[in-house]
């Protein structure tokens, strides 16, 4: 298995690295990034710029993808540039894969993504997944955590108060509302993207408890 990972140097695409390139059935990852990641024999790092994709470069040959790409309106400043995080730069990812012979794709989506969404986050995300159906992938997951448990390098302050309060009432709530830990969500998707089932799925926050 050669495995595509878009997003390896965030908090749940750190922890889809650290699995990879553990796991003895991925043969190689290839994890292009804006800098430099810690060298490893399994590991293929190119430096990109996400606005200019090279859709010739031999590293897109792979077998599956897993994106775990996405940013907040707060850290994009605008709901353009959040769009191109989380809708542009994955559906262009996804295109350049497939078109060089990967099968399998495993998208980090979210709870309550919905095209009809008065949300826009939710909204957005909906979109991205309708748009990655019409790609072609043999298998194609939606993964979709709901609040995101895990150190963060950037601040979030009203996720971090979030995250406190419902450490404090999740054994109250459904599963379908409590922290997703980002390891797990990692897992999910790692599996998603090795299994390769035919088909499109989605994996639940329930199951990412």
């Amino acid at each position: 298995m050669k495995l595509l990972l878009a997003g390896a140097t965030g908090l749940v695409g750190s922890h889809v690295l650290r699995l990879a390139l553990e796991d003895a059935a991925v043969e190689r990852v290839v994890a292009p990034t804006r800098r430099p990641l810690p060298a490893h024999p399994k590991l293929d790092a190119p430096l990109i710029d996400w606005d200019a994709l090279p859709a010739d470069a031999a590293w897109w040959r792979v077998d599956a993808v897993v994106c775990a790409l996405g940013t907040t309106m707060r850290t994009a400043g605008s709901r353009e540039a959040f769009r191109q995080v989380d809708f542009d730069y994955p559906l262009a990812v996804a295109r350049l894969a497939r078109d060089a012979g990967a099968r399998a794709y495993a998208l980090n989506s979210a709870l309550g993504a919905d095209t009809g969404s008065r949300i826009f986050y939710n909204r957005v995300k909906g979109e991205l997944e309708l748009a990655l159906a019409d790609v072609g992938f043999e298998s194609l997951t939606y993964v979709r955590p709901g609040l995101i448990e895990g150190e963060r390098q950037e601040s979030r302050p009203s996720e971090a108060a979030a995250t406190v309060l419902l450490r404090a009432v999740g054994p109250l709530l459904p599963k379908r509302w409590r922290l997703n830990p980002a390891p797990r969500i990692a897992r999910a998707l790692l599996e998603a993207a090795l299994l390769a089932s035919p088909g499109v799925h989605a994996v639940g926050s329930e199951r990412l408890v």
